[in-house]
């Protein structure tokens, strides 16, 4: 434990205006090192992006390397609240180690801005989960474009591949729930460890049912490896995907034994491919241009923009925090908690936000597109 304290102190950085200058207190804890690198890395340099004022305010970002690891995460939510005192938190980047900062902003009562995309951050919306909000959409949303290809496929029957994860877990429930309704049977459901190294005897097993298609639902360049293991045993249904593979390193891993892939994902990647009164179209492609000029062609991901997005929502809610509230205070944290719930079209760069005292999402179907990894980039599939 004394360690952990140490590794995350250690990887502390500052950035925005000086802690000298700033009125309020952003913490940002994201999955640095570790399996989840690939989705913290684009996250955190989006974060060195940010405007020096956010919503009329100077401001004090501090960002915390959690390892991708739950203890971790509830650490650096403790050193945040507690000796930072920060008045909204963001991140982490994987929906474990939201789950773990959940109780302490539920404990200290500030509200927190998820990068994660498991439902169960936010929902039920009781107990600790009333100061939570989550940025990516919502598993029936990215689901409901899975089923309609599927149904355009004449593909019948789904095999599932989880990571052991709590996001993995609530996909594999509304696939069950909902899968019925549209025509679709569930076959088998095998799972495995981001730090497994083979996948060879699941992927044996769900080869041997021969469904139409497989539904693979892990974060980040874990997904590649039962991908790469189903095609090298000889796979050649449809594969989906979710979201949270949608970063460069996940192209760059699985190379050719991933082409095909579909996914329902944020219109960012596909910013350019989009018709001209798709409302996401501008932010995407202004996300792109800042972010490409300072990180190179190419380096845009879901989780840049992701990165992105946790700015303009708290910017637009900081923005109608009264102004006689003092940041810092309980009263402060409260006000803005209030206004994130209040969030009305606010448009990012994955969609258009509506959040609600029942949603702390707040995504609809704008919030993603289907796409296909084609020769190695991401292709706008009508």
């Amino acid at each position: 434990m004394k360690h952990l304290k140490k590794t995350i102190l250690g990887v502390t950085l500052l950035t925005a205006s000086g802690l000298a200058a700033a009125d309020v207190n952003i913490g940002v804890i994201l999955s640095l090192t570790g399996p989840a690198a690939s989705l913290g890395i684009p996250e955190r340099n989006a974060v060195t992006l940010w405007p020096k004022e956010i919503g009329g305010h100077k401001v004090n970002v501090t960002v915390i390397d959690d390892t991708s690891d739950t203890t971790a995460a509830t650490l650096a939510a403790r050193k945040l609240t507690q000796e930072n005192k920060v008045d909204v938190l963001i991140g982490p980047s994987l929906t474990p180690t939201s789950l773990a900062v959940l109780q302490v902003a539920g404990e200290t009562q500030t509200p927190m801005v998820s990068m994660a995309g498991g439902g169960a951050i936010v929902a039920p919306q009781e107990g600790a989960r009333k100061w939570a909000f989550k940025l990516p959409p919502s598993e029936e949303i990215q689901l409901s474009l899975i089923f309609d290809r599927m149904k355009k496929n004449k593909e019948k029957t789904l095999g599932i591949v989880g990571i052991n994860n709590a996001y993995a877990q609530t996909f594999i429930d509304v696939v069950q729930r909902i899968a019925p309704a549209n025509g679709v049977q569930v076959g088998g459901i095998e799972r495995y460890n981001a730090t497994d190294a083979s996948f060879v005897s699941q992927a044996l097993k769900l080869t041997a049912s021969r469904p139409d298609a497989i539904f693979i639902v892990a974060q980040g360049t874990p997904a590649a490896m039962p991908q790469i293991e189903l095609a090298r045993r000889g796979y050649k249904g449809t594969i989906y995907q979710t979201q949270a593979i949608a970063g460069n390193d996940f192209l760059r891993v699985g190379g050719k034994e991933v082409e095909g892939t579909l996914l329902p994902a944020s219109p960012l990647l596909v910013a350019e491919q989009l018709p001209a009164n798709n409302p996401v179209k501008p932010v995407a492609l202004n996300h792109t241009k800042v972010f490409e000029e300072k990180f190179g062609a190419g380096s845009r991901s879901l989780f840049s923009g992701t990165g992105w997005d946790a700015y303009l929502v708290v910017d637009n809610a900081l923005a109608r925090v009264p102004k006689n509230l003092k940041p810092g205070t309980p009263e402060f944290r409260s006000a803005l908690r209030d206004a994130l719930e209040s969030s009305k079209n606010v448009v990012l760069t994955h969609g258009v936000y509506n959040m609600s005292p029942t949603d702390h999402n707040g995504a609809d179907i704008r919030s993603v597109v289907m796409m296909k990894i084609e020769n190695g980039k991401w292709r706008y599939v009508d």
